[in-house]
């Protein structure tokens, strides 16, 4: 890097704007390229792919350089945001043709992962929200900001609470302290990009201050979250660093909303993983939120994410969506209306929120006003709907009759893609705008006219005007013709065979030509100006509309769902039994080969008779479909949608907890087992009377022995425990199924299947009683393994099975009432099969060829004569 005394005048401007922003990429504006120098290129050339080059400014050491046309911004800005780097965005603040000297630069935006307004940064689908985090013990203040939309929330919560918050709105940005880093990575994890703050920044009375002069109020009351003063500092912090990031305009933000733990059924970040809510867990699958959406605008598809992740635990809200639903399936007339007004309404959220930030480009304010007309358009085709929260969500829409009217009267029909192009305001509006145009249009005309004009008065047929950048329009005179020229014409040039003159006339009518072009570019910009002030004006009324409409398309699309996929209506109950009928997988069936219908089975669960489910049943055979289809149906009731059953009876849930599949989280130092026993700990401890609990495999990451007997445990604590949570529990362990004799309110069900030779026909249908065969060895064939190991593994299974039952079977234990726990799977006392499963333990699996799998079983064998 070269020294400051050696620097150039535009090095040493771009080293005084650089210290300002020392964790930025800073993007400097050089003629029609942003240049980016030293550490900035090399990071930049890295993200971007992008040439890395050495810019020598006259001194010894050079410095790296590397940049991209200017008109290529979104394109570039989007990876280096999206790879988590903040970035400067500094500007030509003048005209370089007027600049004396060097040309003043400024930065005008600081883009973050959080703080992204470009429409490339921005996924139509979903929300992208900053988040700030204050702590104080063990409550946690937390706020979201989607600044692309205005919408703003805030919460305070346990740690719990405040993790499942983090996973639900996935901010793309985390603020906090500069002290929280490490523990934040450590309570929350490092999937998030995070920046860290000065702590006098958390200061209640200064975020106080900052809420009350945004909102323009005397106090948080109105807005809920008077007594949330660790969530007050974190909306605080937020609203700083929206200024401390160049973005002053903030005139969206008009309110905050308070998130309240109790409105809505509780998921945690297992539970959201699990039963892949938003994400698929295979490459190719596909998640609950892909299925569902078929909302036709961005608002309803990120609402519905949102109802996704924090569906209501309120029966009047939920009866209401559903009504709503019932109502638009019945009324098929005012379904496809809805449908067609709000397909063309276009993202009115995010349209109206770039107008304080001036963003808003003339043919999006065009598709604005497009928005509000089919909002008047809803308005008037639902105002005798018989539904009454159909009615009041869309007599509650505020067309904007007077901002609409002028932006239909003063916006062109036509409108340029940008703000800085002519032809944005209509004709007729203003008069001397209306006459500039004339004068630009009309030039050639004027032109031409005074060229006759003069050659006929002066007698000179061969007279010519013309234009160049030194004297701009002259008239040239043949010298031929030179002694008729008048004595009024003011020779400016004289070449080889002609004579150039200028007119006063003409001199006047250049003068009007060429500042035509200038002056309606200022004109329309002023013009343009005032009416999105006008407009700004309506701005929380068109923010309500963009929400109602969002709510209004997630209820469209529920309808379509249920007559398309022949979802029914969910009976929602403020008992505690849950029952289905005939209930399906709302994804897995949506993903059936063509012509293969999905097997439906019926489940009841009652906390007085049916508490616990013990599910049991082959590899592969359902079971882990059949948890994740009853967690999904309760979901999707208290979403307000219909649900995959022919009948279903859904209590009124506050929790939905799952341990499903296994995974390893290595990177955080944790096996398989120890994921397994976190997940299940959390789910030990905050279970309730009206919680959902599905188990899958519990034990399966550790020994036989020590997983059966957790296992066990785990269902005789849920058994005995006050609260009686449903719970459906999948396991391989046979074992269990001693539970339904100890245990009242266990019962015993598998999924059945049948056996043919040796190969095995799953039903998929839900039995009751216990199953006996887990079906391992016909699993195995199904999966391609050699015949050779399949017959080797059948003749120890038929060792294995005869040596057990020469031993006397012991006894399942006692529900609580003896620690000597002895079960049948291996003779612990017998030296050869501790010696096999020291064998079997050491085996890697993915790694083990078929040879060395025979070998290995030959060794077995040995072992057992």
């Amino acid at each position: 890097m070269a020294k400051e005394g050696t620097d150039t005048p535009l090095m040493t401007q771009h080293r005084t704007i650089k210290q300002k922003y020392p964790d930025a990429i800073l993007l400097f504006r050089v003629g029609d390229f942003y240049e980016t120098f030293g550490e900035d290129a090399i990071r930049s050339s890295q993200v971007l792919g992008i040439t890395l080059t050495k810019r020598n400014n006259g001194a010894a050491v050079s410095e790296e350089l590397a940049g991209f046309p200017y008109h290529a911004l979104d394109s570039y800005l989007h990876k280096l945001v999206r790879a988590g780097f903040r970035v400067a965005i500094c500007d030509q603040l003048e005209d370089p043709k007027q600049a004396k000297g060097l040309v003043r630069r400024g930065v005008t935006e600081l883009v973050t992962p959080g703080l992204a307004t470009h429409d490339k940064l921005l996924d139509h689908r979903s929300n992208n929200y900053l988040a700030a985090i204050h702590a104080e013990g063990d409550r946690w203040g937390i706020a979201f900001l989607d600044i692309s939309t205005g919408e703003f929330a805030v919460a305070e919560a346990d740690q719990d609470y405040a993790d499942k918050l983090l996973q639900t709105y996935r901010p793309a940005e985390v603020i906090f302290t500069r002290q929280y880093q490490k523990t934040f990575k450590e309570t929350f994890g490092t999937g998030f990009h995070t920046y860290g703050l000065d702590s006098w920044i958390f200061e209640e009375a200064f975020a106080r201050e900052m809420l009350l002069k945004q909102f323009q109020t005397l106090s948080l009351k109105g807005f809920g979250i008077e007594d949330l003063r660790l969530a007050t500092v974190a909306a605080g912090a937020v609203l700083h660093y929206l200024k401390e990031t160049e973005h002053p305009h903030l005139e969206h933000l008009t309110g905050i909303q308070r998130i309240e733990r109790s409105d809505y059924l509780w998921m945690d970040r297992f539970t959201v993983r699990n039963l892949e809510l938003l994400t698929a867990a295979s490459e190719n699958g596909k998640s609950l939120v892909q299925v569902l959406d078929h909302t036709v605008s961005p608002m309803g598809s990120r609402l519905l994410n949102r109802w996704i992740l924090l569906p209501p635990a309120d029966a009047r809200r939920i009866a209401e969506r559903l009504g709503a639903v019932e109502f638009l399936i019945r009324e098929v007339g005012k379904r496809h209306e809805l449908s067609r007004c709000l397909k063309a309404c276009g993202d009115i959220e995010r349209l109206v929120s770039k107008i304080p930030q001036r963003r808003i480009s003339p043919r999006e304010l065009r598709q604005l006003l497009t928005g509000l007309e089919q909002a008047e358009s809803i308005k008037a085709a639902c105002r005798d709907s018989s539904d009454a929260y159909v009615r009041q969500l869309t007599q509650s829409l505020d067309p904007c009759p007077e901002q609409a009217a002028r932006i239909r009267l003063e916006l062109a029909e036509q409108p340029p893609g940008v703000s800085n192009r002519p032809g944005i305001i209509r004709s007729g509006v203003n008069a001397e705008l209306d006459e500039l145009r004339a004068i630009e249009s009309g030039g050639k005309q004027y032109l031409a006219s005074m060229q006759r004009t003069e050659a006929e008065a002066s007698g000179i047929s061969s007279l010519k005007i013309g234009f160049n950048n030194v004297f701009g329009y002259y008239l040239e005179v043949t010298h031929a013709h030179r002694d008729k020229v008048p004595t009024s014409w003011i020779r400016k040039q004289t070449l080889a065979n002609a004579e150039r003159y200028i007119t006063p006339e003409l001199k006047t009518y250049e003068e009007k030509i060429t500042g035509a072009a200038d002056r309606i570019l200022l004109l329309e910009a002023e013009l343009y100006e005032a009416l999105l002030l006008s407009v700004q004006e309506k701005i929380r009324a068109i923010q309500q509309n963009g929400q109602l409409l969002a709510i209004l398309d997630c209820l469209t699309c529920f309808a379509q769902n249920a007559l398309q996929f022949d979802y029914k209506k969910p009976q929602m109950l403020e008992s505690l039994v849950l029952e289905l009928s005939a209930a399906r997988h709302p994804v897995i069936e949506r993903n059936l080969p063509p012509g293969e219908a999905y097997i439906a089975n019926d489940l009841v669960l009652d906390p007085e008779s049916q508490q616990i489910i013990i599910l049991t049943g082959p590899n592969m055979s359902g079971k882990s479909a059949l948890l994740r289809q009853t967690a999904l149906i309760t979901i999707m009731a208290h979403m307000g949608s219909f649900v995959p059953a022919d009948a279903a009876k859904i209590p009124l849930t506050d929790r939905v907890f799952t341990r499903v599949g296994a995974s390893d989280n290595l990177g955080g130092g944790e096996s398989t087992f120890m994921v397994e026993m976190n997940e299940t700990a959390s789910i030990i401890n905050n279970i309730t009377p009206r919680s959902l609990v599905l188990l899958d495999e519990i034990g399966r990451g550790t020994s036989t022995y020590d997983g059966i007997s957790i296992a066990w445990s785990i269902a005789e604590f849920l058994h005995e425990s006050p609260a009686r949570p449903k719970t459906l529990f999948a396991t391989h362990y046979h074992e269990l199924h001693g539970l339904e004799l100890e245990l009242p309110r266990v019962k015993n069900f598998h999924i059945s299947s049948r056996e043919t030779g040796n190969k095995v026909i799953f039903l998929r249908k839900l039995v009751s009683g216990a199953s006996t065969h887990s079906f391992g060895i016909q699993v195995a064939r199904m999966a391609g393994m050699p015949a050779s190991l399949i017959q080797r593994a059948n003749e120890i299974l038929r060792q294995l099975e005869e040596s057990n039952r020469e031993r006397p079977q012991t006894q399942i234990p006692k529900a609580k009432k003896t620690n000597q726990v002895q079960l049948t799977i291996f003779d612990a006392h017998t030296e050869a099969f501790t010696h096999i499963r020291s064998l079997l333990a050491d085996l890697d699996l993915n790694y083990l060829t078929p040879m060395q799998a025979l070998l290995k079983l030959q060794e077995i064998k040995a072992l057992l004569k």
